[in-house]
């Protein structure tokens, strides 16, 4: 179950509370979830009884209460406690991971995308794709391209590759693409394009819309200190992971519950991200995103395959498959970029 599918769980508790009677307020449009904080316990959090309480004419607690024994009847879930003032604390059941990696395995490319996107205009679930916009060939000087004595500068090669990648993180949305409207962006510096577009992209894109971007040799560094690297090493790390399992004899299949540090989480934090980043215009949130993925990859990446002579069990194809969709969260963001996820590095 990801974020999203639980928010919607969560809703429907409220709008099923409201319907027997046991709350009376306009139920929201939407429920946040959220990993807990100190204090908390289980997989998930929402604060929706303490934002319900005052409406409700309840204590939150007796929100929370109304709402917590809805929210449990559904199978995903293995259990809701209450915390705090009123905090619903949800734990997934024993087999979410497994559902949630199948889902990413099964949807591919596409995974993160509401289902009602079309079909992708300028869009690839290719990783290796780029489109025909080269910010590495864009000229930053000024262009005469209204006769004799005018002077335009061209475009922003920043501003026109974001407005470019807003455009398709909206179409993951199944949301038309709209003009930026008063988005403070720190235009681009000078930059050498023979650096190649994939650091130029990652340089535009990964700083926020406020901050001056950082394009230079430092992009095509092969060190953890680069974050482009780390991204793309790790998606080529997973690749490897899938060659080398095929070698042993055995391939990815989500069949047991595995531990994979914050890496479940991560992946299933997804289609929150993309949607986030493309409602706020934010295509840095995604590059974060990849980032803490990539870091979470590369430190789960030790236990996949067996050791010495150990036999591949079903443990050692559930922890492939959790790499394996990991690699695929990588491959989805880089691609939304335009840069390429390298099936070697």
């Amino acid at each position: 179950m990801t974020p999203a599918e639980l928010s919607r769980t969560v809703l429907h508790a409220v709008r099923s509370a409201v319907a027997d009677g046991a709350l009376r307020v306009v139920p929201p449009e939407s429920v946040s979830v959220e990993r807990p904080g100190p204090g908390g316990c289980g997989d998930y959090a929402t604060n929706v009884a303490l934002r319900l309480a005052r409406p409700a004419g309840q204590p939150p607690r007796a929100v929370a209460e109304a709402l917590r024994e809805r929210i449990a009847q559904d199978p995903a879930i293995a259990s809701v406690e209450i915390t705090g003032p009123g905090f619903l604390n949800i734990t997934l059941g024993e087999g979410s991971q497994q559902a949630l990696i199948r889902k990413v395995l099964e949807q591919g490319g596409r995974y993160g995308w509401q289902s009602a996107a079309p079909s992708p205009g300028g869009i690839d679930p290719d990783p290796g794709r780029q489109d025909s916009h080269s910010p590495g060939r864009d000229r930053q000087e000024p262009q005469d391209s209204h006769g004799p004595g005018s002077r335009h500068p061209a475009p922003d090669p920043r501003a026109l590759l974001w407005d470019d990648t807003v455009a398709r993180l909206l179409r993951t949305q199944g949301a038309a693409a709209r003009p930026r409207a008063g988005c403070a962006l720190t235009p681009a510096p000078p930059y050498d394009p023979s650096l190649g577009d994939d650091a130029i992209r990652w340089g535009l894109l990964a700083a926020a819309a406020h901050d001056r971007p950082r394009i230079g040799p430092q992009l095509l560094r092969q060190h953890e200190s680069n974050p482009l690297f780390t991204v793309r090493y790790a998606h080529s790390r997973a690749r490897a992971l899938r060659r080398d399992a095929e070698r042993l004899g055995f391939t990815a299949a989500p069949l047991e519950q595995v531990e994979a540090g914050g890496l479940t989480g991560l992946i299933a934090d997804y289609p929150a991200v993309l949607a986030s980043a493309a409602r706020l215009g934010a295509p840095d949130r995604l590059a974060r995103h990849l980032e803490s993925t990539a870091d979470a990859l590369l430190a789960f990446q030790h236990t996949v395959l067996p050791l010495g002579d150990e036999k591949p069990m079903a443990a050692h194809r559930s922890r492939l498959a959790v790499a394996e969709a990991a690699g695929t969260v990588l491959a989805g963001g880089l691609s939304l970029f335009g840069v390429s996820a390298p099936e070697h590095l």
